[in-house]
């Protein structure tokens, strides 16, 4: 049997590899999605005081520290009973907005975009950042790094930098909006809407312009029959900050519904271990872990922008209500099973995000003086949800009646998304490999199911099978492998 090793993957957040095994007839038998790296958060929190996790848990990852930054910020409120006020809970949301625009278009443009603007099979020398500028344009290129900055500079504003940013406290925040950043932050969100649009534009333009991409989006080797869960509002409609954490089954049935805070997730959500990496794979408890099957009767669900499109009944804002209307006519209905569908979801959320920030700058009470609720309850269990740019992310903390951490648990969301990814990575490399023939344009594509779901591996390990296992190769001077010492 032959094997064919991608090591490491490419344009993701974090490490990870793949092993593809071929039968005799060169077809895929199997196939392997591999994180191979531990990062322990959760241990090391233990002992620690509960109000410094908010600025402990972020430093998992610099690509996404605004969703644990404010997903354990929301865990805190729940520990200590307290309810943030008003233009507290709006200063937490506009960060947060700020903070997904950034991620979607960094994904959508630096990591998603290659594939489709160069095309998949494109040299990968220019099949980057770099070739897509060239193809779209330096203008195209300086106006998402402009309005990347514009996201960033908020996130600065409220929480004293960009990245690791330290606004949040149990019951608000430690900083409020004046009316002079209130103006500013207008004209910059007037602007991110602007360029959201403009990247929905590009989208139809580029990919559901060209019937080759269109069929690839759709074709059966990027389709996976899933359940899927996302974080609604009490009208059903997407919501990254607050609501319900909402699932929906794979004909678009709601299964259950539960509060995105307190310890809820627990009755309904289980995590299975595999001795073959360090990432779980979360289930839903109803279903079972039934392996790596698609399909009503499976426990795997999944979360991200084209799991939230799924999970909800449409979006709180109007264009991006639009944008997702027509989204979902394209692709056939609800629920759209498509697995590259995601970075079209992700531009309609980018529109949601932006629609969403100016509402919320435009609001009076975002320059309130009342940002903090004073804790009083004594400590000892909290829990939160919110949507981080990659899927459903959940922090819970048991604490002493002093307030120190005895046990942290967090499902991030490429946790949650873990089994699908590999099933999508298997079934793309079944698609694409046949008798023998392995080039490195057919390897992206196997790459190309990974990379919808914008991976972050870095927070997403948290489990450790066994030892720490140690492999060190031995080189002669010529470069030569002569020994492999295995632990």
């Amino acid at each position: 049997m032959k094997r064919v090793t991608i090591d490491p993957i490419t344009r993701l957040e974090g490490h990870g590899r793949i092993e593809i095994f071929l039968d005799e007839e060169g077809n895929v038998d199997d196939a392997y999605f591999q994180v191979v790296e531990l990062r322990g958060f959760e241990k090391f929190c233990e002992g620690r005081p509960a109000e410094e996790l908010p600025r402990i848990t972020p430093r998992i990852c610099g690509v996404c520290p605004s969703a644990h930054h404010i997903c354990s910020t929301r865990a805190l409120d729940d520990l200590y009973k307290v309810d943030p006020p008003p233009a507290a809970k709006k200063l937490r949301e506009l960060f947060y907005c700020a903070h997904m625009i950034h991620s979607h278009i960094a994904h959508f443009y630096a990591l998603a975009a290659p594939d489709f603007v160069l095309g998949p099979e494109a040299d990968p020398a220019e099949r980057n950042i770099l070739g897509v500028v060239a193809k779209v344009g330096v203008e195209t290129g300086g106006s998402v790094i402009k309005h990347r900055s514009y996201a960033q500079k908020i996130q600065e504003m409220l929480g004293g930098r960009a990245t690791h940013s330290v606004m949040g406290l149990p019951g608000g925040v430690s900083k409020g909006l004046t009316k002079e950043e209130q103006k500013q932050v207008v004209e910059w969100a007037k602007s991110e809407v602007e360029f959201a649009k403009f990247s929905l534009k590009l989208f139809d333009d580029v990919v559901l312009a060209n019937k080759a991409y269109v069929d690839l989006i759709l074709s059966d080797g990027y389709k996976l029959t899933t359940h899927h869960m996302g974080l609604v509002d009490e009208n059903n409609k997407v919501n990254f900050y607050d609501g319900f954490v909402r699932v929906v089954d794979t004909t678009g049935k709601e299964i259950v519904k539960f509060p995105a805070r307190g310890s809820a997730y627990l009755e309904h959500i289980a995590e299975h271990v595999e001795p073959w990496t360090y990432l779980k794979f979360p289930y839903l408890k109803a279903k079972g872990w039934k392996g790596f099957v698609d399909g009503q009767d499976s426990g795997i669900y999944r979360v991200a922008p084209l799991a939230r499109l799924n999970a909800a009944d449409g979006m709180a804002t109007p264009a991006a209500q639009e944008a997702y209307e027509k989204y979902f006519e394209t692709l056939g209905g609800k629920p759209v099973q498509a697995t590259l569908a995601n970075h079209w979801a992700r531009l309609v959320e980018l529109l949601y995000a932006a629609e969403r920030l100016l509402e919320l700058a435009e609001d009076p009470e975002i320059t309130s003086d009342e940002i903090r609720t004073l804790p009083t309850e004594t400590p000892d269990e909290g829990a939160a949800v919110i949507e981080a740019p990659r899927g459903t992310l959940f922090h819970h903390y048991k604490t002493d009646e002093r307030g120190i951490v005895r046990a942290v648990n967090l499902i991030v969301a490429t946790g949650n998304n873990h089994a699908a990814i590999c099933m999508s990575v298997k079934k793309a490399a079944q698609a694409v490999i046949k008798k023998g023939e392995v080039r490195e344009g057919l390897l992206n594509m196997v790459e190309m199911a990974f990379r919808a779901y914008d991976p972050c591996f870095g927070c997403a390990t948290h489990s450790l099978p066994g030892e720490m296992p140690l492999v060190a190769n031995i080189y002669d001077h010529e470069g030569n492998l002569v020994r492999t010492l295995e632990r």
